[in-house]
């Protein structure tokens, strides 16, 4: 073709050939310009009607007019009337591709080349042009700089929904959306999709999904998650592994909804690189106040003193200030400042102690510089009772200016801010959340009892409402009270609370929880948890739980991005420490679960949600004298021989041990069919038995007595034998996990 002149260009030399056809170098005779032509396969002429609409589409494209646009001149066909071709502008420079090629980009670089691709992708969607084929091969960067899309010849008219036919792909694979993977419409989210894997791709040097065969790369995009990247300076990580899990949304509705606020954070993030990003929050842990009161009975009050503090501390946005969990795992020991300072991860540490002798109160506080040891600020405080809310402020203010940290006004007025002025009911508040932080049946019962006393003291205590709201919920979570009876007084109690004060994170992340473990009202839950993060972003339960029910949802990208936000605010946490690992599990990155399990048995070998984690992520890598190993230390810590019972036939019938594992289903007895929490279990094993109709029988069996075990259904890999047979899909839409 070289050397040919076709309508009145003149072919000068090849410069690519895809899929989709080859690209030449030109000159217009008539003009006397270069230009790129695209020679467009046979099969698209070979169909008349698709033909029409392909001119029709390219002309509506000729029509875009922006800087970061290649432009489309004209689209004609060969005298012989055997291809059409594509007449487009031609620029000097070289694709990304050929950048990409010799290794990672600079991170300010490789951000501002998406941000022009970006601007002119949305554009394109302003004028309800899809592209369909993002790829770095499409992306030229001429010598000033300047990013061109220079192939429009995929693109379509929004709202076209012409699927592709059954094994043919339309566009570059590695650069596919999960619905194109399916063969499903896509729409101008595909193009986000495909920009964020162009992204990845530019700082990483690498795809974020792969595989060795068509089929095996289908899989990926379609259920795998690309690992996190890590980036200099660690701020640029975090906005960053934010975007991708916004972009890389494997449900084209969890992705950024247009393109324009994508574009939105990309250049958030490329001012924070040039300008610098805002100075690292100081870091504080407020240590539990130790008890010097001759009434040992005062445990209460020292651990409510020291979880006000925290909670008044993190609704300062300069702070982070580790979590009540974290740091009560070091309480009564002796450690040394500069060491705890290190596994907390912070700069300052705040201890303390309280002396309590009838109304009196001597209160002692230090504050400490982690890295060298000295007192930053000591203060005596020697009150009467009646005066501990004024005293819980004066030490808050005192650490906020000790710290020279700026106060917006509202923060002033949320660090000083009183729940309630009645001195019993705070009391009896403490005690009801010092009863609830042991987690035992008993321990939940008393703080029912010292909640509702406090609510009878002052009946718009709306943290009191939330204490209780709590309480009910983890009852029924650890199966001692029916979910029909807990989970409406849990919801009645948050109910009130937020009617009380519609500002409280806590009563709004207990009110999140509600809406997914027992409404299973996942997107009514969604809402209510950012709601909740919006309100404290410090506040680490609430992303830890939302991570959760982003799991359940599918949403893996944002559900990794907020557990391992929940983990910086809980460095030691050993059951976040689980929840990551059990993320990259339903991701289905097993190597990465298993290695989140190993660390968090080094931190806790008798931990047993680790071991458990360990067994089931060795099942999926056919390890399976590993899972049986690790599945029997969870059921010894655990002492629930039956659950354990129920783990191990799984294996058993996975590992082609069947009649083992229908032992253990002959052994099921009665009354343990009543247990809500072991229908899941029961299904796994008849799923891998292949007694599919039993398996959906013991499904049902969950879903009619609300088991939680039931909510990860939509992600779970034990059941993905199930996910073609359309009962599935209707208990799926049953559960309001079909989007």
């Amino acid at each position: 073709m070289i050397g040919q002149t076709i309508s009145h260009y003149k072919i000068l030399e090849k410069l690519g050939e895809g899929g989709m056809g080859a690209v030449y170098k030109a000159e217009d005779i008539k003009l006397g310009r270069y230009v790129a032509l695209k020679f467009l396969p046979a099969s698209l002429a070979a169909d008349t009607g698709r033909r029409e609409r392909f001119i029709e589409e390219a002309k509506a494209a000729s029509l875009l007019d922006h800087p970061n646009v290649g432009t489309v001149y004209e689209i004609d066909q060969t005298t012989d009337g055997g291809q059409l071709f594509i007449g487009m502008a031609y620029y000097e420079g070289e694709t990304l591709e050929q950048k990409i090629s010799r290794g990672p980009l600079p991170l300010e670089e490789a951000v501002g080349i998406a941000i022009q691709a970006a601007e002119g992708l949305a554009a394109a969607h302003e004028q309800r042009i899809v592209h369909l084929d993002v790829k770095p091969a499409n992306l030229l960067v001429t010598p000033s700089g300047v990013v061109k899309i220079v192939d429009f010849g995929l693109a379509r008219l929004a709202g076209r929904n012409e699927n592709a036919p059954s094994g043919t792909f339309m566009g570059t694979a590695f650069y596919m959306s999960p619905e194109q993977a399916r063969g499903e419409g896509a729409d101008h989210r595909t193009d986000i999709w495909a920009l964020g894997v162009v992204l990845y791709q530019m700082i990483s040097g690498r795809l974020p999904f792969s595989g060795d065969y068509e089929q095996a790369l289908i899989y990926s995009i379609i259920y795998e998650n690309p690992p996190s990247l890590n980036c200099s300076p660690r701020e640029a990580s975090e906005e960053l592994n934010r975007i991708f899990a916004k972009a890389l949304a494997k449900n084209s509705g969890a992705r950024y909804p247009a393109m324009g606020e994508m574009l939105k954070d990309l250049r958030s993030l490329k001012k924070n690189l040039v300008e610098g990003f805002s100075k690292p929050r100081l870091a504080v842990a407020v240590l539990p106040f130790a008890n010097l009161s001759y009434e040992k009975d005062q445990e209460y009050f020292c651990d409510g003193l020291t979880e006000e503090l925290i909670n008044a501390l993190t609704r300062v946005n300069e702070l982070r200030v580790a979590s009540r969990t974290t740091v009560f795992q070091f309480k009564g020991k002796a450690e040394d400042i500069r060491q705890l300072g290190g596994r907390l991860n912070v700069s300052v540490v705040l201890e303390g102690s309280v002396r309590k002798s009838g109304e009196r109160l001597r209160i002692s506080v230090q504050m400490v510089n982690v890295a060298d040891g000295y007192q930053l600020w000591s203060e005596r405080y020697d009150r009467v009772m009646k005066d501990i809310f004024s005293i819980q402020e004066e030490i808050a203010q005192a650490i906020v200016a000790k710290l020279k940290v700026g106060l917006l006004p509202e923060e002033k007025a949320r660090l000083t801010r009183r729940h309630t002025e009645n001195l019993e009911a705070y009391t009896l508040y403490l005690k009801g959340r010092y009863f609830w932080n042991q987690r035992t049946k008993p321990s939940l019962e008393k703080a029912i009892g010292y909640f509702e006393e406090a609510i009878g003291r002052d009946p718009n205590y709306a943290m009191a409402y939330a204490g209780l709201a709590d309480s009910y919920g983890l009852l029924s979570l650890y199966g001692q009270l029916p979910l029909s009876e807990s989970y409406p007084k849990a919801k009645a109690a948050a109910d009130r609370a937020l009617e009380i004060d519609p500002m409280l994170a806590e009563a709004q992340t207990s009110r999140a929880q509600i809406s997914a473990t027992y409404e299973w009202d996942f997107p009514k839950a969604l809402r209510e948890f950012r709601r909740a993060i919006e309100l404290n972003p410090n506040y680490g339960t609430a992303h830890h739980w939302y991570s959760t029910v982003l799991t359940e949802a599918g949403r893996m990208n944002e559900a990794l991005a907020e557990i391992h936000r929940a983990q910086e605010l809980e460095p030691v946490s050993l059951t976040i420490s689980v929840s990551v690992g059990l993320t990259f599990y339903y991701g289905r990155q097993y190597d990465r679960a298993i290695e989140q399990a190993k660390k968090t048995l080094e931190l806790d070998s008798n931990f047993a949600l680790a071991h458990r984690l360990f067994a089931i992520a060795c099942e999926r890598k056919g390890m399976f004298a590993e899972a049986i190993d690790q599945n029997r230390r969870w059921g010894d810590l655990t002492g629930d021989g039956v659950k354990t019972r129920v783990a191990l036939g799984y294996v058993y019938a996975l590992s082609s041990r069947q009649k083992e594992a229908r032992e253990v289903l002959e052994k099921f007895r009665p009354e343990e069919s009543q247990r809500k929490d072991l229908a899941p279990g029961v299904a796994f094993i008849h799923t891998a038995l292949g007694d599919y109709d039993r398996a959906f029988e013991w499904l049902e069996k969950a879903y009619r007595s609300r088991s939680g075990a039931l909510t990860t259904v939509k992600v779970d890999p034990r059941l993905d034998p199930l996910r073609s047979d359309p009962r599935f899909t209707v208990l799926l839409k049953k559960m309001g996990l079909d989007e």
